[in-house]
């Protein structure tokens, strides 16, 4: 039985971007799909409760909330092995049915979101620990383990996974293999796609893929072949669902410093994030250069921070991890370099305090401010891209603009400021990300709009300074996406072939990245 027609033709021109809404399953349609996952799953796997499925409809980024419903699927399940989700894929590619995977639900760009109903796989049961290899320093886990959960259980062997993003506490590992995660120690240990030696992969047909470098699940380097391993990452879950990955894992460090400092102007911070970067400390772990829009909202808004002078206009924040002797080293050596760029140090309390809560603020209740000064109750989101660190000035004073302007047009949005982290340890380029407060309350069609609108004035301003409109959350939601084509040129007519090759039945995760128009299809097109 075929419950969504398939139809497949030359690529269609583009009438716009907002995905469009696909009806429930009928009674009789959900029953057969139900009747077909019985085999597959024990009851206790398959969800079909308002809750549960309106609980995996959304993630953290804003969205108009009266158009909730929109996202809502037809049915959730809860695999605990690679043949559970093969067999669920099988079955819904078999009935044309969509499906989501959702790891962690942390990410913000939609990722996770089930825009065309149907099946969420949900893959929280697959948190075994299957093998942990203390000679060759990896570990292989079910992809729906935490970071945080399993580097508990690493520390009993002094080793960990540092794997560490904002959403650390919360996010899993298939989730950072599906967006190809950045990490806020990045710059001494990699991200996600360094760090993740192998995984099985589920492709949309239900066929299962061991994907790496080589056969053995713990190579880091081969030439046989594609390197086929950065293709299943960062898709979204376009491409399939990672089920068990084998991971890279390092000392637990010994000693950890993470200085704060201040300057009068921004300039001076920057100049000096750069330098921090190219100093050569092996132990540096990262930098992070906060712009006065984000001092001025830490200061009035954050109650986790400790209030900063009004002559604060930047801070600059440094990590380094490792062994307590060649910490102690490298910390002598910022710290000089800091001091020759005017930096005053915030004492060892605002230091350690400020970077021990990085994780905290992801999930705690925000606020902002109105145009007329009202407190008011705010969602949190984030336009992140990669930027050059010759260009992060300019692209700041840009992105300041958009938020300004949009600001003036209605008072849902609030400006939380900039970010600059570096992302490698020489810091050629910097994952550039601009906070913003929304009033998700308040979002409605025409401002939900203006917001579209700003996200692509972003994104384009990222692309005209020689960037990437994400460095790390992805670009598959409504406003950049629109701007994946001129980014990627050739490129992006590569991932059509991919897809189509791969997805024949456009079954995983539709409406993302623009790829419908792999089926000669837009995602304006309700006639599926």
């Amino acid at each position: 039985m075929t419950l969504i027609e398939n139809s497949t033709g030359p690529t269609a021109e583009v009438l716009g971007t907002a995905p469009f809404t696909r009806e429930p399953l009928g009674e009789s349609e959900l029953a057969t799909l139900v009747a077909a996952l019985r085999p597959v799953l024990g009851d206790d796997q398959i969800l079909l409760a308002k809750t549960d499925r309106y609980n995996r409809a959304r993630v953290p980024a804003p969205f108009p909330v009266h158009r909730w419903s929109e996202r809502v699927p037809d049915v959730v399940v809860m695999p605990t092995s690679t043949e559970q989700v093969a067999a669920v894929v099988k079955i819904a590619n078999d009935l044309r049915i969509p499906v989501v995977p959702r790891d962690g639900g942390t990410g913000l760009t939609d990722g996770a979101v089930p825009m065309r109903r149907g099946i969420v796989v949900d893959v929280k049961k697959m948190n075994q620990i299957h093998e942990l290899d203390l000679v060759n320093r990896t570990v292989t886990v079910g992809t729906g383990i935490s970071m945080m959960k399993l580097n508990e259980r690493l520390a009993q062997h002094g080793l960990f996974y540092p794997d560490d993003p904002a959403s650390y506490p919360c996010s899993l590992v298939g989730g950072r293999i599906g967006t190809s995660g950045w990490s806020l120690i990045g710059s001494r240990y990699g991200h996600t796609r360094d760090l993740v030696l192998s995984f099985d992969h589920v492709l949309p047909t239900g066929e299962v893929l061991h994907v790496g470098d080589g056969i053995g699940q713990k190579i880091s380097k081969s030439s046989s072949g594609y390197q086929l391993k950065h293709l299943f990452m960062g898709h979204q879950g376009t491409l399939g669902i990672a089920t068990k990955a084998t991971l890279k894992l390092f000392p637990k460090p010994e000693a950890e410093l993470s200085p704060f400092w201040a300057f009068d102007n921004y300039e001076d911070a920057h100049a000096c994030t750069g330098a921090l970067a190219r100093a050569g400390v092996a132990t540096f772990a990262g930098a992070v250069l906060f712009d006065e829009h984000k001092v001025a909202y830490l200061r009035r808004d954050d109650e986790a921070y400790i209030p900063q002078p009004t002559d604060v206009r930047a801070l600059v924040c440094s990590v380094m991890y490792g062994y307590e002797d060649e910490v102690r080293a490298g910390g002598k050596r910022l710290f000089r370099i800091a001091k020759e760029h005017g930096a005053r140090y915030l004492g060892d309390e605002i230091s350690e305090g400020d970077w021990a809560a990085r994780h905290d603020r992801y999930a705690t209740p925000l606020h902002g401010r109105t145009k007329d000064g009202q407190v008011i109750p705010m969602s949190w989101h984030c336009e992140d891209a990669a930027v050059n660190f010759s260009n992060v000035p300019a692209v700041s004073r840009a992105w300041h603009e958009i938020l300004a302007d949009l600001r003036r047009k209605t008072d849902v949005f609030d400006d939380w400021g900039m970010f600059a982290y570096t992302s490698a340890s020489t810091g050629v380029d910097y994952l550039t990300e601009i906070d913003v407060g929304i009033w998700e309350q308040r979002l409605d069609d025409a401002a939900w709009a203006a917001w579209v609108q700003a996200k692509r004035d972003i994104a384009a301003v990222a692309i005209a300074h020689g960037g990437s409109m994400s460095a790390c959350h992805g670009s598959c939601r409504e406003g950049e996406v629109d701007l994946v084509p001129q980014e990627l040129g050739k490129g992006f007519d590569v991932m059509l072939e991919v897809k189509r090759a791969l997805d024949p039945n456009n079954v995983m995760n539709p409406g993302k990245y623009l790829l419908d128009r792999a089926y000669g299809r837009d995602t304006t097109d309700e006639n599926r």
